[in-house]
């Protein structure tokens, strides 16, 4: 099971929100591209990355920095926040991103998935925001009428790649991972899954590895890794160890 740490992004710093709440923001580096940098060198093999700025105004906001924290390591990053056009998508591998994450665009306009995964193929990730089992869009701030669900198995007939599943309830709590509906979406998908949200141990970690035969193929791991609740490093190695 891959370990992906999250970069999330607002106002030019890595930041990390509470249940995505913005007025609940914690500030850990002025210098995106130096956390960067940290996770590569601590054996990262893959990085999450959130332009949240653009999650929440519906377009790209930091896509200098995205640029340069994507040109600055030489493992992949995954992009998501305000993607919600082909013209974004197009900028985000053209300043050198991996893999793009779709959120709201795929609740409310499906078929442009279809499109972007006839174009991209695999480059193609749909990122599923929960609360309550429902799907949130737009930065989390609105709910919809749409189960996880039923959103997930939409995106897996119409060929997307893999689904990051976020539980925003649990996200920026350190309260543990949702692990019982994280199996039970991967069981019923043949795509793979990326849990995100909750994880505040290696603990947590080993019970999201124990879901690998479901499915769950990774973690993305955000405020556990911020606030010393253990080191990427660590984290590795005890997922090494069960491998």
């Amino acid at each position: 099971m891959q370990l992906i740490p999250a970069i999330d992004l607002r106002g030019g710093r890595c930041v990390r929100l509470v249940k995505g709440e913005r007025e609940r923001e914690i500030v850990y580096s002025e210098n995106p591209v130096e956390v960067a940098l940290q996770w590569q060198a601590g054996g990262a093999s893959r990085l999450h990355m959130v332009d949240l700025d653009g999650a929440f105004e519906g377009k790209p906001v930091n896509h200098e920095l995205i640029r340069d924290i994507a040109r600055s390591v030489n493992i992949p990053v995954q992009l998501g926040g305000g993607l919600r056009d082909k013209v974004s998508v197009h900028n985000a591998f053209q300043a050198g991103v991996s893999r793009v994450i779709l959120g709201t665009v795929a609740v409310e306009h499906p078929s442009l998935v279809e499109e972007l995964v006839d174009l991209y193929e695999k480059r193609i990730t749909v990122g599923i925001d929960a609360r309550d089992g429902m799907v949130a869009v737009r930065g989390w701030v609105e709910g919809s009428a749409l189960s996880a669900m039923n959103m997930a198995l939409e995106m897996e007939r119409r060929g997307v790649a893999e689904i990051i599943y976020t539980d925003i309830s649990r996200d920026g709590t350190l309260e543990g991972p949702n692990t019982e509906a994280i199996k039970t979406m991967a069981r019923s998908l043949e795509i793979p899954i990326i849990a995100s949200g909750g994880v505040s141990s290696i603990k947590d970690l080993l019970a999201l590895k124990e879901l690998e035969k479901w499915g769950v193929s990774g973690v993305i791991v955000g405020q556990a890794l911020y606030s010393g609740r253990f080191t990427l490093e660590e984290a590795l190695a005890a997922l090494e160890k069960t491998a």
